[in-house]
């Protein structure tokens, strides 16, 4: 049974929480694949994208998601709209989600459990529909003993509820993750926008969504990674390299859109959201313009996924 987590009456939550869409995708698939970066509060982007996407009935065969894109992915494909963003504009001040409470039972400042399933949420996992062997969902991680990219595909692994945490993960902050034995740590480690996967697949139809605007660019400073992670060796050298290598991925997704091999989709506007992001007003803002990015483009999506659409 899931117990129904109600935030306490001290936290916040966001002012404009009731006029979050709510429903069910229609049963319509899209063929290509769906490209979701990370950004962990800066998700809530993705998730004002998804859900307008869902509300008009563009649902996609496939999505690949790392960190927090894995996390709005998985909602995405359960088909249950406005689900991320009503866990995240309620329980963001609440500490059973993130903060003491959160640490105390997952050793880490955000429980991931309230966005999956683990911790009897008020507003439950779908499962029946995600696992619907008809759509594809793949959570990205990090192998932290040889450092690189792994790709759990929700049908073909073990556990791709566990996949999906550890793609979630935060370096310095959380703990490692378990899958099979092997530790695992946050997917953007290593590969922060999987578009390159999409391509190797195969498909012809690939929309890459970002949660930065598309002239952002990381600064490459010194990284304790090594320091911190100096007994994995490997996967502290990931991640060292991990700002030049996002880098380098956001301009090649720059030339793969220019030449029409796929479509990018990124904030219209500056985004000066934080990673852990506590302002509740700034955060509803961030889907508000996910959504409205999305309608906006409505018209480009349908076109450019109808057009010798032969999926994969």
């Amino acid at each position: 049974m899931f117990e129904k987590l109600k935030s306490h009456k001290t936290n916040k939550v966001y002012s404009r929480i009731t006029e979050i869409p709510k429903g069910t995708a229609g049963s319509l698939i899209t063929e290509g694949c769906l490209v979701l970066e990370g950004g962990a509060f800066r998700g809530l982007y993705t998730q004002g994208f998804l859900d307008a996407m869902m509300v008009h009935d563009i649902n996609m065969r496939c999505v690949i998601g790392v960190s927090a894109g894995a996390l709005g992915g998985m909602n995405y494909v359960s088909g249950q709209i406005g689900r991320s963003a009503r866990i995240n504009l309620g329980f963001r001040h609440d500490s059973r989600y993130v903060g003491a409470k959160a640490m105390i039972h997952s050793r880490s400042f955000l429980d991931v459990g309230f966005l999956t399933e683990e911790r009897g949420i008020f507003e439950p996992l779908d499962r029946e529909r995600f696992d619907d062997p008809e759509r594809r969902f793949i959570a990205v991680t990090t192998n932290c003993l040889t450092g690189e990219t792994t790709y759990f595909e929700k049908g073909k692994c073990s556990d791709i509820i566990t996949a999906i945490r550890a793609s979630a993960t935060m370096p310095y902050i959380s703990p490692m993750v378990m899958i099979d034995g092997v530790p695992h740590f946050d997917g953007g480690c290593s590969c922060k926008i999987p578009y390159q996967w999409a391509i190797d697949q195969g498909y012809e139809k690939i929309i890459v969504i970002r949660t930065r605007d598309p002239l952002f660019r990381k600064k490459v400073k010194p990284s304790p990674a090594r320091r911190f992670y100096r007994k994995y060796p490997a996967f502290a050298k990931k991640l060292e390299n991990s700002s030049e290598d996002y880098n380098r991925q956001c301009d090649e997704i720059e030339t793969l859109n220019n030449e029409g091999k796929l479509l990018r989709f990124a904030p219209s506007a500056i985004v000066t959201v934080s990673r852990v992001e506590g302002d509740l007003e700034k955060l509803g803002d961030l889907y508000w313009l996910g959504w409205n990015d999305c309608l906006a483009a409505l018209d480009q999506i349908r076109k450019y996924l109808s057009e010798n659409n032969s999926g994969c």
